[in-house]
C-alpha cells in the first residue's frame, strides 16, 4: 500500500484502530488480551448496537460483518503503533503474545476530550464488561448468536444477484 493511499484514509488507520485497542486495554486493565480477542473486540466496540449494547460508535453500513475479514491486519498495525509509543505493551506468555495497557495509556486517553473519544471509551468499557471475562469458547458462542443475523447480509445480495431459481 502506498503512502498516498494510506495518508488520505480517515477511517481504520493505524492511529484509529490503535486508539480503539488502547481504549479496550485501559477498560480491561490489568487484564491482557491476545490479538484475536482484540480483533473481535475492535469490531464489537464499533458495532455495539449490533450485539445488544449502546448505540454503535460507527454507522450501521451494509456488509459490516465482512469487516472482520480485514480487521486483523488493521488492528495489528494499530497495536504496533501504540506499543511503539508506550501506550500498549506486548508480552509473551505461555499461551502466546498478549497485550495490555501501557503505563501512560489511561493518562493519554483522559487527555483527549473529543466526543468521539468519550463515546469510544464508554463503548470499550461496555464491551469489556460484557465480553471481557468470557472464555474463548464462550465468546465464540456469544458472537455466534449475533453472527447468524450478520450472515443474512451476505445472503441477501447473493440471492438478488442469482435471482429465483
Amino acid at each position: 500500500m502506498t503512502y498516498e493511499r494510506t495518508r488520505n484514509r480517515p477511517f481504520n488507520s493505524a492511529l484509529e484502530t490503535g486508539l480503539r485497542s488502547v481504549s479496550l486495554l485501559v477498560a480491561a486493565y490489568p487484564q491482557t488480551f491476545d490479538l484475536q480477542r482484540l480483533v473481535t473486540f475492535d469490531h464489537l466496540v464499533v458495532h455495539t448496537g449490533d450485539v445488544g449494547g449502546p448505540t454503535s460508535l460507527h454507522a450501521a453500513v451494509p456488509m459490516r460483518a465482512a469487516e472482520l475479514l480485514v480487521r486483523r491486519g488493521l488492528v495489528e498495525r494499530g497495536l504496533l503503533l501504540m506499543v511503539g509509543k508506550g501506550l500498549a505493551e506486548r508480552n509473551v506468555e505461555q499461551t502466546g503474545i498478549v497485550y495490555n495497557a501501557g503505563e501512560f495509556a489511561e493518562t493519554f486517553l483522559s487527555s483527549l476530550t473529543s466526543t468521539y473519544v468519550r463515546t469510544l471509551t464508554e463503548r470499550a468499557e461496555w464491551v469489556v464488561q460484557e465480553f471481557g471475562n468470557l472464555t474463548d469458547r464462550e465468546l465464540k458462542t456469544r458472537i455466534g448468536e449475533y453472527f447468524d443475523d450478520w450472515i443474512e447480509q451476505f445472503q441477501a445480495p447473493h440471492q438478488s444477484m442469482v435471482g429465483d431459481q
